[in-house]
């Protein structure tokens, strides 16, 4: 849960930086080509060989939920204002209830309740005015979200079947190799030529590579290996109460305290449906790894 929690906290910071630093200012492919380059140079020198099978899981792993991800999520932010592509971003925990409990073959309600509680939580604290035509940028959103919950659900999966406990840092190479072999053809057929121009792009865009994409989705993932999936799925949706808090603090934006606070205590209320049963073995933990 710790790792789950400081990743909401570091990618709270960085969403803003995308939507008042990046977008329409720096091509989207580029960015999004740099991210997962960054990061997979973080992560080369401890890569080590796996089995064929497991590399292709990975490296398909990866594409799926940062590079075709990212493809989305960037693109959403010339189609969407920012409060849009938030109020949109919010349906991820049911999709990752849902793929999670039909993996498993199974059902369950608290999970899925938990998850749709999230939602309405996330509605109230987040929600605004929308434009009128913004039905291709909710698809394109949606598109996000649907990748980035395979990832998490796929990599939680994966690593829970594993016979031996995996040391994950040297597994994460691939990962982000996966989302290059994305990112890189996207970026040469698609991409145009509106590079970094100044100091500020180069600067966010190492950040963003190195430590959000490169450390957080790294953290994220290793967490959500250790909750179960009703929790990862209500995790999901922490981040719009953390963006807020950092608006309000650092950027002086003005929110609605009231919703903010409404939204935040049914927020904790999901998490608490996520606990598990009394003499009960905690689901999604017992074959993960630890490391």
């Amino acid at each position: 849960m710790s790792y789950l929690i400081a990743v909401t906290l570091l990618w709270a910071f960085s969403f803003s930086l995308i939507g008042v630093y990046l977008a329409g200012q720096v091509d989207a492919y580029f960015a999004v080509l740099l991210r997962v380059l960054l990061a997979f140079v973080l992560f080369l020198p401890f890569m080590r060989r796996v089995s064929a099978a497991l590399t292709l899981k990975l490296l398909v792993l990866g594409a799926v939920q940062l590079g075709l991800m990212y493809l989305f999520y960037y693109q959403s932010f010339l189609l969407l204002t920012v409060p849009e592509v938030l109020i949109f971003t919010i349906f991820t925990p049911v999709y990752i209830t849902l793929l999670y409990d039909a993996l498993q073959r199974r059902f369950r309600y608290r999970f899925l309740l938990a998850a749709l509680l999230a939602v309405v939580a996330a509605a109230i604290m987040r929600y605004q005015g929308l434009t009128q035509d913004y039905w291709l940028g909710f698809a394109v959103v949606q598109g996000a979200n649907l990748c980035f919950a395979l990832g998490q659900v796929g990599y939680k999966v994966l690593l829970e079947q594993q016979p031996v406990k995996l040391v994950q840092h040297q597994l994460f190479g691939w990962f982000y190799l996966g989302a290059v072999l994305v990112a890189l053809p996207a970026w040469y057929l698609l991409g145009s030529t509106q590079y970094p121009q100044t100091a500020t792009h180069w600067a966010v865009l190492l950040w963003l590579g190195l430590v959000a994409s490169g450390g957080g989705y790294y953290c994220w993932n290793k967490g959500a290996t250790l909750v179960s999936s009703g929790m990862l799925a209500v995790m999901n949706n922490m981040l719009i109460p953390a963006g807020l808090v950092v608006n309000i603090v650092l950027w002086n934006r003005d929110e609605n305290l009231l919703s903010l606070t409404i939204g935040s205590v049914l927020l904790i209320l999901s998490c608490m449906l996520c606990k598990p049963v009394r003499n009960s073995v905690k689901p999604g933990v017992a074959n993960g790894p630890t490391n």
